[in-house]
């Protein structure tokens, strides 16, 4: 089955893989890459990381790109922008919880514009009542 590809964009290489790992535990048929980190492994962003991990998680169903903070939406838009796909997306949503939510939604076989809905709905979801 053809799933949603997670692109996970961060600051920190070792947030990006950590979160990776998280989410590779909790399901296992969704494709993810990370682009944490310069290219340089230093604290930022890079375009090339970004595509790069694009291409790799790509499908017919698309991709969805969720971010930290700063440059690295700076730098997803960019990419997505160079990519002219419409089956590139961003996310606007938390980065821990919406990434956690599409990968499950992706997982269930969802297309993109659900995925992504789902993500961005954890904007709203409160952690304590």
């Amino acid at each position: 089955m053809s799933t949603v590809g997670i692109v996970l964009v961060s600051h920190s290489p070792k947030i990006a893989d950590g979160l990776k790992d998280l989410l590779s535990q909790a399901v296992k048929n969704v494709a993810i890459a990370t682009a944490g980190g310069t290219d340089e492994e230093e604290i930022g962003t890079s375009l090339e990381k970004i595509q790069q991990a694009i291409e790799k998680v790509h499908s017919d169903k698309g991709t969805l790109l969720l971010f930290d903070l700063g440059s690295s939406l700076m730098n997803a838009e960019m990419a997505v922008e160079l990519a002219e796909d419409d089956s590139i997306k961003i996310a606007d949503a938390p980065f821990v919880e919406g990434s956690y939510v599409a990968a499950v939604e992706a997982g269930m076989g969802k297309s993109l514009d659900e995925v992504l809905r789902a993500a961005e709905e954890t904007r709203e979801q409160k952690k304590k009542q």
